[in-house]
């Protein structure tokens, strides 16, 4: 397939940026769907890339944007949602109605392919409703048989401008030991770039189309090796207390009463009873199959998380 037009939803965020940069070096034209340009700022010098401002609340604003294009790419998601059954009012909006509403925009603009963003550890049954919103956003993402939908499920992915390693590396400054929750639980980091360049070559691959690509990192890691990694990096290595479960849930609880974004929350320790590593046993492809040699994290980590700290890849490109 020769892609030259995309819609990305959910772009301005961190993979959405560098997914946008290597979109532009492949000449596509791209439209980022935004709730205002202040949000985009850091994306219109890229070559080619159109911020839109967009509601997505509107279906008739949706189909419109998307009509005509060669394919719509959808990063959004969330981390936390209100509580609910199987999953919170937040979870639905974005993970699950919202990609159903995408793929109905794509039919009726005819546009051939819808390349969804889901993680590693959707399961309708699973133990969380971050997982059971996942598993019900990739059914609605496959639910047009006339539009070719190709899911990616990606581990943990780590870069320059991520909320992972950078917490754990910023915490590690200020305290003296590191409190930890679901410290066994297993994860496969995966560099943001090497997740934008499986976009772009699924996109251009129409063998892709109907499948699921899992995305993991050259290597497995617990929680706890990686927060100990982070702070190594970052110069301030601090000792690392497992907690068990019932303290666990009880940080959770503190963590979600407390003003602003919630570090931890209880649906966030559920997600973690499943590690969170590519699996051998479905047919998926991995970036490995889409000719990608994927980067490990220590080759990249401690550059951006040194004390000296150099500019970010996607910041080197865009020219700050």
């Amino acid at each position: 397939m020769h892609a030259s037009s995309v819609v990305v939803f959910g772009g301005t965020g961190f993979i959405g940026r560098h997914l946008a940069a290597r979109l532009s070096e492949h000449g596509m034209a791209v439209a980022i769907a935004a709730r205002g340009e202040r949000q985009a700022t850091h994306l219109m010098s890229l070559p080619g890339v159109d911020v839109v401002r967009t509601d997505l609340r509107d279906d008739a604003a949706l189909r419109r944007l998307v009509a005509g294009r060669d394919a719509v790419i959808n990063l959004a998601g969330i981390l936390h949602s209100r509580r609910g059954d199987p999953y919170g009012p937040d979870f639905k909006a974005v993970h699950v109605d919202l990609p159903r509403r995408l793929v109905d925009a794509c039919a009726a603009g005819g546009v051939p392919r819808y390349l969804h963003m889901s993680s590693l550890g959707a399961d309708r049954h699973g133990p969380s409703m971050y997982s059971r919103s996942k598993a019900d956003g990739e059914l609605a993402a496959a639910s047009r048989t006339d539009v070719a939908a190709t899911i990616f499920r990606p581990s943990v992915v780590f870069g320059p401008e991520d909320n992972f390693l950078n917490t754990f590396a910023r915490l590690q400054r200020y305290v003296p030991v590191i409190p930890l929750a679901g410290s066994r639980t297993r994860f496969q980091p995966v560099y943001v770039n090497d997740v934008a360049q499986a976009f772009v070559r699924a996109l251009l691959d129409p063998v892709t189309a109907g499948k699921t690509v899992e995305l993991g990192g050259p290597q497995v890691y617990t929680l706890a090796e990686l927060v100990r990694l982070a702070g190594r990096y970052a110069g301030h290595e601090r000792r690392v207390l497992a907690l068990p479960d019932g303290l666990a849930r009880l940080q959770a609880m503190l963590f979600e009463v407390l003003p602003g974004e919630p570090i931890l929350t209880r649906d966030n320790l559920d997600s973690m009873r499943v590690d969170n590593v590519v699996s051998a046993s479905i047919k998926a492809l991995t970036a490995e199959a889409l000719g990608i040699k994927v980067t490990p994290l220590e080759a990249v980590a401690p550059q951006y998380l040194s004390p000296a700290g150099r500019p970010g890849v996607f910041g080197a490109r865009a020219g700050r």
